[in-house]
């Protein structure tokens, strides 16, 4: 990425469309703009102009947004035309003439970033609410790019610039009669009252984790129980083969799905069982492995099958008995379903439902990455060190400021670099 360039990408979906959107930023936009529509309009106003440079390429709304008040803090424009394929690639072959660059992936929203627009955190939150696929996803992306965890770090650094002052002041004024030697009184139990509230903070990345990634629930039980069978009557769609031979899954399928506007990633595994296959061996083997790292596992059991006691140290389980229409049901099953005639299917998906509303929480979290829980670690630990280090006071500043580097690297004020290039690739053109 070259700052500095005028630079162009279609940013809205694939063409044909109804509309595109093509989207400008740079210290050239005022020119192209006059060279391929005429004018320059008033900022934030749309303004209908034929687009072309001699020849009409089309006929759309032309609009201006200055610098630095605009989404990338430079001089933007946004043509809005036609979603035709043929217009748009003639469009942007026009302005790249004219001495425009087409964007790299996320270069607008780099841009921002590099002029002061958004923060990290605020990248992530705009990057994640782009990928959201559930309500849940998209409620907890706004609230990060809204700025909700930024504040809350920006607090915690205010507190951190507090604590270091009354130090330093102490280590480079101690001579002076308005400035005594000894700490105030209680001065420990604000480091200890930000610590905590740092901790509660932190309790919350698993719930935030969830929501992003998803609830990973294991369809687990011996072969032959049901278990593709009740993946496809979940998701309501023929996506597992099956069969009555045992052994025919023999690999972790992973199917999305949203229940209750909560993402849930069910596992197909292979049934738990001996076998002399190398091929069926090593899909139990990996059977086993997702089932240790599932948040939930649903354990299948049926009556025409033998029953097997599930592998201890489980994630939180459910015993589902299945192909109740056979009129037998485990007397241990919290559920019965039947996957011929749709007995307790529904049933089924509402207690999902319930229990993503326990596992992700009622409000919004803030955190849901390992970028956060790092950074609020290794917060935390400067801090736990500052308060054994009080009788020491310039020990205890650095642990102050040790703290406060690890808040700032979390919204890139520190070494962005590490992180930049590959946030911004997932990102798409134009954004």
């Amino acid at each position: 990425m070259r700052l500095g360039d005028t630079i162009v990408a279609l940013s809205s979906g694939a063409t044909p469309s109804g509309v595109a959107v093509i989207r400008l930023s740079g210290p050239a936009v005022q020119e192209l703009l006059l060279a391929v529509t005429g004018v320059v309009p008033k900022s934030r106003q749309f303004t209908l102009r034929s687009i072309g440079a001699g020849t009409a390429l089309d006929r759309g709304l032309v609009a201006f947004f200055p610098g630095p008040t605009s989404f990338t803090g430079e001089d933007c424009a946004e043509l809005q035309v036609h979603g035709s394929p043929a217009g748009v690639r003639a469009i942007l072959k026009l302005l790249v003439g004219q001495g425009a660059r087409l964007a790299e992936a996320g270069e607008f929203t780099r841009r921002a970033f590099e002029n002061g627009k958004l923060d990290l955190v605020e990248v992530e939150g705009l990057g994640d609410l782009l990928e959201a696929e559930t309500e849940n996803q998209r409620r907890q992306a706004l609230a990060r790019l809204e700025g909700g965890l930024s504040s809350k770090i920006g607090g915690w650094r205010e507190q951190l610039l507090d604590l270091r002052a009354e130090i330093e002041a102490r280590l480079d004024f101690s001579d002076e009669g308005d400035v005594g030697e000894a700490l105030p009184e209680g001065f420990g139990h604000s480091i200890a009252a930000l610590d905590q509230d740092i901790a509660r903070a932190l309790s919350s990345v698993e719930h935030g984790r969830i929501v992003r990634e998803g609830i990973r629930v294991a369809l687990a039980g011996p072969p032959n129980v049901g278990k593709s069978s009740l993946l496809n009557a979940l998701a309501r769609s023929d996506i597992a083969i099956v069969t009555d031979e045992a052994g025919t899954t023999r690999d972790v399928r992973e199917v999305p799905l949203d229940i209750g506007g909560q993402l849930f990633v069910l596992l197909d595994l292979a049934g738990l069982r001996d076998t002399d296959s190398k091929a069926e061996a090593e899909g139990i083997r990996r059977a086993r492995q997702a089932m240790q790292s599932a948040d939930l596992v649903l354990w299948l059991e049926a009556p025409d099958i033998e029953p097997v006691e599930p592998p201890a140290d489980l994630a939180p389980l459910l015993r589902v008995s299945t192909k109740a229409d056979l009129g037998q049901v485990s007397p241990d099953a919290d559920l019965a379903v039947s996957t011929l005639d749709g007995t307790g299917v529904e049933q089924l998906l509402q207690r999902l439902a319930d229990l993503g509303q326990d596992y992700t929480g009622g409000e919004p979290a803030l955190l849901s990455r390992e970028r956060d829980r790092a950074a609020l670690v290794a917060a935390r630990e400067a801090l736990g060190w500052a308060m054994r280090l009080l009788d020491e006071p310039e020990l205890a500043a650095e642990q102050l400021r040790l703290a406060s580097s690890a808040l700032e690297r979390l919204v890139g004020r520190l070494d962005p670099e590490m992180v930049l290039d590959r946030l911004f690739t997932s990102f798409c053109i134009g954004k």
